[in-house]
């Protein structure tokens, strides 16, 4: 009996400057991206003011992996 691999889940695309993911509970739009930091902008659907946010590339692709993120 041959063993079949089951489709796996594709990954996500890397980190590029204007991007906008989406989530449930908001979106989060990237600014810039370095060798290790990410700047974003993570804001509520409908948000007037956003404040920019930096973070390491790694945090934030498990941050929107564990919210089921989808780029926009």
């Amino acid at each position: 009996m041959k063993k079949t691999k089951s489709p796996g889940r594709v990954p996500q695309p890397p980190l590029a400057p204007g991007q906008i993911w989406r989530m449930e509970e908001g979106i989060l739009q990237v600014g810039r991206v370095g060798k290790l930091l990410v700047e974003y902008k993570l804001g509520r659907h409908n948000a007037i003011r956003v404040p920019n946010s930096f973070n390491d590339i790694k945090s934030t692709e498990k941050f929107l992996k564990a919210r089921n993120a989808v780029l926009a």
